[in-house]
């Protein structure tokens, strides 16, 4: 590292620390480089893990260094806006990012590289009763600075605080602890700066003398599945929100009584939580809060049983379940060090209302454009293979939250794991017990169900000499009873949200089959099961439609390149030849041939086919009990 380029190294030094949980927190914090004119600093809410060495902004030091000696409005919006206006003008030309709020700060510091954290083990001492005490018996050369406002604020006393160090110890120091804040460290190499960071940890842990329980206590899932619909509806206010749940047995202890420790902590999980017990009346106790605070809750406390943590996106309850649990953590390491030390209340305030903040808010937590399924929770049944696979596949691809449920499980985790904010979930749809567990777990991870895609299916061809009793039970019970008991636990969880937000619709879909229109020589076993499902879904359609869930099944084609057609060892084809339903078929090839023929559009049915159908079923709003062709031609409805 030390013959690579400053601000190479300065990026693989940011990307290091930033992949780790244990230094940063919602991909914040900050570092920069500098020489003789110009400092290299990371943009206002960019991650550290993902910064590249150009897009660090480029900022001109002797501007930098003039806005800590010009004099300012009295007036703490009027110096806000024109210490930010400044700032801004500060960029070297060209440069269009939002340079860290702490910039200032950085390039107080004579040394070329500054990283600045977060760690919980460190705000432990940071936010603690004794935490300038323990700071000074550990870190004799560092420099403690007290509670300030940020930004500009905070620059200024620091200059102060640490150019008074500097002529009385005679250096400039490399470690400054913020109170309520986190920590900054300071060196001419990357390696000093590691062998710095280390250290400091180290020290601290070595005083340490309980840590945050942070596996999951004992919890009514059950309770808790039912509880988080109802946050969701309330929350998102006719908008899709996601809300997830934890019972971490630190966050199921933590007194909500507790104050705010630092203002990362502020800007993802605001300044309060609202508390809810057995018996409030949701929708009123967030009312009174929203009209108390001016902000909806982040965190929302169900007295003995966990938090739910909610964001308008899956991406923002993630980080709101992230840094709550930061904090939590904190409090408890804070113990070691005469127990938190809570901001001040109109520090809290400012921060609340602080344009600077709000803005690295609004950036590290912007979604992508909206698709046609944009933040819907969509969970899809025999999806780690064929039809299910192109299906979530697609559904992701336009904002989806999918949810991989397959009883191949691995196969469900490496799917999702190629998917935006998506899980894998094992699930064996004929099992009441495990589509129970799916739809909560389902509930607990997004807050509820929008979409159920029952598409986990097979088909086992023979005519009536060869088929046994087992194996029509086992065709039947995939394709027509586990349709059933998927639509009957997500549609308790649609009814919850409907209750709670008379607005809200979701869809229950069933992917069908061509063989559910048409009859299918020597594969009754199949076609019974799809002719079966459709009329499940003309009458979940008729006693689901006042709850505004509409209930429609696609009919496909055949995925002729599918696993279910073309497995080698088990697929359709090879059950066809076998059975000989195709007269005079010699190999799988004519097979093939033979049903590609049957297609007026010529060809198989692909899984971006059936996803269309999905998102029109979704879209549309004034059709239920409908089973959709997309055969190519092959069967038509009178």
């Amino acid at each position: 590292m030390t013959d690579m380029n400053p601000v190479a190294a300065l990026a693989e030094m940011s990307n290091r620390y930033g992949s780790d949980p244990s230094f940063v927190l919602a991909g914040g914090g900050n570092t920069s480089y500098k020489d003789e004119k110009v400092l290299y600093v990371k943009g206002s809410g960019t991650a550290l893990a993902t910064i590249k060495p150009e897009e660090f902004v480029k900022m001109d030091r002797e501007k930098l260094s003039l806005i800590l000696k010009k004099e300012y409005p009295a007036s703490e919006s009027e110096r806000e806006a024109a210490v930010l206006s400044d700032m801004m003008a500060a960029r070297l030309p060209g440069e269009t990012r939002r340079p860290s709020v702490e910039t200032m700060l950085h390039d107080l510091f004579p040394y070329r590289f500054v990283l600045h954290l977060h760690p919980a083990v460190v705000n432990g001492v940071t936010c603690s009763k004794d935490g300038e005490k323990v700071a000074s018996e550990l870190f004799p050369d560092a420099v403690w600075v007290g509670n300030s406002k940020p930004g500009y604020c905070l620059a200024a006393l620091c200059d102060e605080v640490l150019g008074g160090f500097e002529k009385k110890r005679g250096f400039y120091p490399k470690t400054v602890f913020l109170q309520n804040h986190g920590v900054f460290f300071a060196a001419d190499s990357v390696e000093e700066l590691d062998e710095l960071a280390a250290a400091c940890i180290a020290a601290i842990k070595s005083r340490i003398k309980e840590y945050p329980d942070m596996s999951d206590a004992p919890a009514d899932t059950g309770k808790a599945a039912r509880v988080a619909p109802v946050v969701r509806a309330v929350w998102g206010e006719g908008a899709p929100a996601t809300v997830r749940f934890c019972r971490a047995a630190a966050v199921v202890g933590y007194d909500p009584s507790n104050g705010c420790l630092s203002p990362d902590h502020i800007v993802y999980c605001k300044a309060k939580q609202l508390v809810l017990r057995d018996g409030d009346d949701i929708a009123a106790a967030f009312a009174a809060f929203r009209a108390a605070n001016g902000y909806k809750p982040k965190i929302v406390l169900y007295e003995g049983l966990g938090a739910f943590c909610c964001g308008g996106t899956f991406r923002e309850a993630v980080i709101a379940e992230e840094v709550f649990r930061d904090a939590v953590s904190v409090c408890v390491y804070a113990r070691s060090f005469g127990g938190a030390s809570f901001m001040p209340d109109d520090l809290v305030a400012f921060i609340v209302g602080w344009e600077v903040e709000n803005y690295r808010s609004k950036v590290s937590l912007s979604a992508a454009a909206a698709g046609r399924l944009d933040r819907k929770v969509v969970v899809v049944t025999g999806a780690a293979q064929g039809f299910g696979k192109g299906i979530a596949e697609e559904a992701a691809k336009e904002g989806a939250y999918t949810v991989i449920a397959d009883m191949n499980y691995e196969g469900a985790v490496a799917l999702a794991s190629t998917l935006p904010s998506s899980t894998g979930v094992r699930v064996n749809v004929t099992d009441e017990e495990s589509v129970k567990k799916m739809i909560e777990y389902t509930v607990l991870e997004y807050g509820g169900v929008d979409v159920l895609v029952s598409n986990a299916g097979v088909a086992r061809a023979g005519g009536l000499d060869e088929m046994t009793r087992e194996t029509f039970d086992f065709v039947t019970a995939v394709n027509y009873t586990g349709y059933f008991l998927c639509a009957k636990y997500a549609s308790a969880v649609m009814k919850i949200q409907r209750a709670a937000d008379p607005s809200y619709t979701a869809d229950i879909i069933e992917i069908n089959s061509k063989s559910g229109l048409a009859g299918s020589n020597r594969n009754f076993a199949y076609a019974g099961s799809k002719f079966g499902g459709i009329g499940l879904t003309q009458s979940f359609a008729l006693e689901l439609a006042p709850f505004g869930i509409k209930v429609n099944a696609v009919c496909p084609g055949n995925y002729l390149d599918g696993p279910l057609w073309s497995d080698p060892e088990r697929g359709l084809f090879v059950q066809y030849l076998n059975a000989g339903k195709v007269p005079g078929a010699k190999n799988v090839a004519d097979v093939r041939k033979y049903y590609e023929s049957k297609v007026p559009l010529g060809r198989g049915c692909f899984p971006a086919d059936v996803a269309k159908a999905i998102m029109y079923i979704v879209e549309q709003t004034y059709e239920t009990g409908q089973a959709i062709p997309v055969t190519g031609g092959q069967e038509m409805l009178n």
